[in-house]
This record gives C-alpha cells, sequence and structure tokens, in this order.
C-alpha cells in the first residue's frame, strides 16, 4: 500500500528542522509511542544498538548546555525534549535474545572494527526512524550535530559503551527562525541506474 500524499508531505515534503518550539508540552506516553515505532525499523542481524536519553528536566538540560554549540543553545534549551541518540558499542551482548536463530554474538566478540562499524551504522539508522516515528506522531524534529560529543558522553553516558551519534530536539515547533528550505540534489546529481 502506497503512503498518501498527506502522509508523505507529514514526513518528508512539507516537514522541516525546526529552530523555534511552541510553549506546548509532550503529551503523556509519547516518548514511549516514538521508542515503540523507531523499534521496529530493520537493523543487521537485529542488533539494535540505538540507545536513547530523552533531556527533558530542567536539571538535565543544563547538563546538556556546556556541550552545545553556542548558536544551538537557545534552541535545544527552549524544546520540550532533546534526545540524545548514541549507540552501545556492547550491543553484541543482546544479540542471543534478538537474533536467537544463530550465535551472531560470535561474530562480534573481539573485532572492534566490525563493532564500531556496525553499531554506528545501525545507530544512525535507528536515529532516522526516530524522527521518522516523532514526525508520523504529529511532532516536528530538530537534528544537529553542533556539540561535543565527548562532553554528552561524560555527562549522559559514564561508565557505560554508549556514545553519542546526534541530538534531535522535538516538540511542537514555530516559524521562529526557519530558513528557506534548502535546495536538494536532483536523482540524476545524486543517484545512478546500472
Amino acid at each position: 500500500m502506497k503512503a498518501d500524499t498527506a502522509t508523505l508531505d507529514l514526513l518528508f515534503n512539507k516537514a522541516r528542522t525546526r529552530n523555534g518550539w511552541m510553549d506546548k508540552p509532550l503529551e503523556d506516553g509519547l516518548l514511549q509511542e516514538i521508542w515503540n515505532l523507531t523499534r521496529m525499523g530493520p537493523t543487521s542481524a537485529n542488533c539494535s544498538p540505538a540507545r536513547i536519553v530523552f533531556v527533558t528536566s530542567k536539571e538535565a538540560k543544563e547538563k546538556l548546555r556546556p556541550a552545545l554549540l553556542e548558536g544551538n543553545v537557545s534552541k535545544t534549551m527552549m524544546a520540550p525534549a532533546t534526545a540524545i541518540i548514541g549507540h552501545d558499542l556492547e550491543f553484541y551482548e543482546r544479540l542471543p535474545d534478538l537474533f536467537p536463530h544463530t550465535n551472531a554474538k560470535a561474530w562480534f566478540v573481539g573485532n572492534e572494527e566490525l563493532i564500531f562499524t556496525t553499531a554506528f551504522r545501525n545507530g544512525t539508522l535507528q536515529g532516522a526512524y526516530f524522527m521518522m516515528a516523532a514526525r508520523a506522531l504529529g511532532l516536528d524534529c530538530g537534528p544537529m550535530s553542533g556539540f561535543d560529543n565527548a562532553a554528552v558522553d561524560a555527562a549522559f553516558f559514564a561508565d557505560s559503551a554508549v556514545k553519542s551519534n546526534f541530538i534531535c530536539s522535538i516538540g511542537y515547533g514555530n516559524d521562529d527562525h526557519l530558513h528557506p528550505r534548502g535546495p536538494r540534489l536532483e536523482f540524476s546529481e545524486a543517484c545512478r541506474i546500472d
């Protein structure tokens, strides 16, 4: 079944990266709904390495603030929630549960390059699923990479094997500081059919 035009507009064609937010809280249970959709997207060997911290409280936002580049502070502090999208470098420990029909854990033990590549690639995929899930539930997204990963990892993922990838503010966007949509590459500029 093909998505209708309204759904495609909601997810892609009319969706915008938000820099301003309405003063409207997120409904109870919405963060769980986002995760319940996000987790359904495919990952290799169902490895599911994404780990997300939802920064919502004033205390958590203040913990995040020093890691943000100056231009990202205001829009992040104003958002009802900011998700830190990370990936667990020990994701393979869960493979006996997540991919039980073979010993997939053995593929990764001791192979640091494969661990990193798999965690980063699939965690990034899950980050994209996260944004599509948030949009599908009527939220706007403000993804960004303008922050100090090491500082975020120390503040939110200390004593764990989780590393941050990017952050994404979510909420109900307004048009404050909304830039004109940037151009996109045409099919002929980015793709080929062999």
